[in-house]
């Protein structure tokens, strides 16, 4: 693809050569044939050493750069929008049930599904039109999946999990296994076992949801574990029993929701966060990196982080009280010395 079919559809200016464009790349990694970007001057060295054959750059950038040049108004939407272009194309699932496929014959199967080899289908199952269900996934007794969703290689769904349209399940997402459930019982002679609790809901999956690799959501106790519409889940993500996320709401890797917590719409549980049960999370809440929230947050903090977690302000706060107690500390020897001179003078 040339440089300036590249410019003409992503709405740029081309200055420079008109040189071949093969891939999208960092400015550090990129070499000849690559399109990178910048918008932020203060990487101006990067733009200067790169070895792309051209950069995507704002309008009023000065510098100048070592090759070609696409002037762009939003040179990181830009280079996705060229990335998409350069892509290889995905590949193509056709409709059909391959030969390999052990599908229950009572299971309904909508029109445009593609079913891979492999794969699983129960009695009972759902499958609504256009879906994909890729190599060596099970679908267990009962489950419904909606129009449009497509689920990638080696996904579990147990037995009446319900997935709604226009979902994306990547590989090895793990949906309705059995929750934490035990019960410590202490027997006549004294001694103790360890007695599980059944776990006999259903997991629930809304329209538009986004599943990242290996992350799992337990099937409820009783009732049903819910991920509202266009929740977006990045990948080692665990949620518990019964966690009901109303939904538009985001979670980042290796972050955990213990049983029967809500989350309100609009919330973001940044990496590694940890979530305690049996607590709501209001609409709009940011729960920061590491953070531990052992109880509900009403709203009032936007953004917690720490653990326990606590209010960015507040954090804040006492990260300066060494700074403020030391500014204290001088200020009061300041004026003992003043005094002192004052009886002496």
């Amino acid at each position: 693809m040339r440089a300036s079919e590249v410019a003409a559809a992503v709405g740029g200016t081309l200055e420079g050569e008109d040189v071949d464009i093969t891939a999208c790349a960092g400015l550090e990694e990129a070499r000849k044939g690559d399109l990178s970007f910048c918008k932020d001057p203060k990487h101006v060295a990067l733009v200067e050493g790169t070895l792309a054959s051209a950069v995507l750059l704002p309008p009023d950038w000065s510098r100048g750069a070592p090759c070609s040049v696409i002037r762009v108004a939003d040179p990181d939407h830009a280079c996705m929008a060229a990335a998409k272009l350069l892509a290889a194309p995905e590949p193509k699932r056709e409709p059909g049930i391959h030969p390999t496929a052990l599908v229950d014959p009572s299971a309904k199967i909508g029109a445009g599904v593609h079913i891979g080899p492999f794969t699983v289908v129960e009695k009972g199952v759902v499958i609504g039109d256009r879906a994909v269900v890729e190599a060596q996934v099970f679908v267990g007794e009962g489950c419904r999946i909606g129009f449009g969703t497509h689920i990638y290689p080696q996904v579990t769904l147990r037995e009446g999990t319900i997935v709604g349209a226009d979902c994306i399940l990547h590989c090895g997402v793990r949906l309705g296994g059995d929750g934490y459930g035990f019960v410590n019982m202490r027997r006549e002679d004294g001694s103790i076992s360890i007695e599980k609790i059944p776990q006999l809901g259903i997991v629930e999956i809304g329209d538009g949801v986004e599943i990242g690799s290996n992350t799992t959501v337990d099937r409820a106790r009783i009732g049903r574990t819910y991920i509202g519409p266009m929740t977006k889940i990045d990948n080692l993500v665990q949620i518990g029993h019964n966690v009901k996320i109303k939904g538009y709401s985001g979670l980042i890797a290796q972050s955990g929701v213990a049983g029967s917590t809500e989350i309100g719409y609009g919330c973001l549980i940044w990496a590694q966060a940890g979530i305690s049960g049996h607590i709501k999370i209001a609409d709009g809440v940011q729960v920061g990196p590491q953070a531990g929230v052992p109880q509900s947050l009403d709203g009032t903090q936007k953004y917690v982080i720490g653990s326990p977690a606590m209010s960015l302000r507040d954090v804040a706060a006492i990260s300066l009280a060494p700074k403020m107690i030391q500014k204290l500390r001088l200020e009061i020897k300041a004026i003992k010395e003043a005094l002192a001179a004052g009886r002496h003078g």
